[in-house]
């Protein structure tokens, strides 16, 4: 059976005055209609690099140096720029980190809603204006003819997420890739906007890439999580047995790292020690052994590969 979404061995690279870094080191995993998966991992691991690649939204010095994209049977990496911007935003839509970045301050959300329609298919604006509506309703808005005519510095953060959400809804794409869509939120309003996304998703069918450093966000929304580490993935499974029996070191210490899973009342988080290395200085071997309680010889010397282990994927040469 055909995948809706396959990345095989992704390669992304950076093209620098001293020669190409290498962001995203042969990637691969797959998503089916209506499946949730969560890339999880500290800031620098590659999530919203690899996010970006799946709709070709790298700029340069950023290129795809190798791998395949396919996206519904269509190899959708080998596309040019005006054919990729048929599918971005209309078949698979992003939710970006900050929703002030991404709406435009000197234009009301019902210009900026009905644009989207417009542009994407062939209608009238009171036939888009509808379907704004339509989709304000469903993101739970209150008053949505009133925002309509609003601005984004009108609204408040939650708000504002919300209109994000109604816009990658409005063309009923396919894939919904939210990258960190709650960073801005209070913790409150972070909880609502994951229900909001995942009944989302469940009532219309749709598929979900849910980019995130929290681990205990993912566990509760997604079915597969791909953990990843200075540009690979590093562990690869269904949530439920990553998050209950992790294999690699880096998944066991982000779990640990997450408050309400410390096994004794009074034990401290644990705390990974070290930081990411950056793309500049990636160390041989694992890529994580300077920060790896059960690092051994081959460990710096040795990449390890991705086998099964557990009933899921890990990459490492302790376990």
């Amino acid at each position: 059976m055909s995948h809706l979404l396959n990345v095989e061995d992704l390669e992304v690279k950076f093209a620098l005055r001293f020669g190409d870094i290498t962001a995203i080191d042969g990637i691969s995993f797959s998503l089916d209609k209506g499946e949730k998966l969560g890339l999880v991992g500290e800031s620098g691991a590659g999530k919203s690099v690899t996010g970006f690649s799946i709709i070709n939204l790298i700029s340069k010095p950023g290129f795809i140096s190798k791998g395949r994209i396919t996206f519904e049977g269509n190899e959708i990496s080998a596309y040019s720029d005006s054919k990729m911007r048929q599918i971005r935003g209309d078949r698979i839509s992003m939710i970006f980190q900050d929703p002030m970045m991404t709406l435009n301050p000197v234009f009301t959300i019902g210009m900026q809603m009905t644009e989207v329609l417009m542009a994407h298919r062939k209608m009238s604006k009171g036939q888009a204006r509808k379907i704004a509506l339509e989709k304000l309703k469903k993101v739970y808005i209150p008053s949505p003819e009133k925002r309509l005519a609003q601005y984004p510095h009108e609204l408040s953060g939650g708000m504002r997420q919300r209109i994000i959400i109604a816009i990658s809804l409005l063309t009923d794409p396919a894939i919904i890739i939210a990258d960190e869509p709650t960073t801005a939120l209070d913790v409150t309003i972070q909880a609502e906007i994951m229900d909001l996304l995942q009944e989302l998703c469940e009532s219309d069918n749709m598929a979900l890439i849910l980019i995130t450093h929290d681990l205990g966000v993912v566990s509760q929304v997604t079915e597969k999580i791909a953990v990843m580490y200075a540009g690979k993935i590093i562990e690869y499974g269904p949530t439920d047995q990553i998050v209950k029996h992790p294999v690699h070191p880096y998944t066991e210490g982000l779990i640990k790292s997450i408050p309400g899973t410390v096994i004794k009342p009074g034990e401290d988080l644990v705390q990974i020690p070290g930081m990411m290395p950056t793309l500049t200085n990636i160390p041989q071997g694992c890529a994580f052994n300077p920060r790896c309680y059960l690092k051994e010889d081959i460990c710096t010397t040795a990449t390890p590969e991705l086998k099964q282990k557990n009933g899921a994927m890990a990459a490492c040469h302790m376990k």
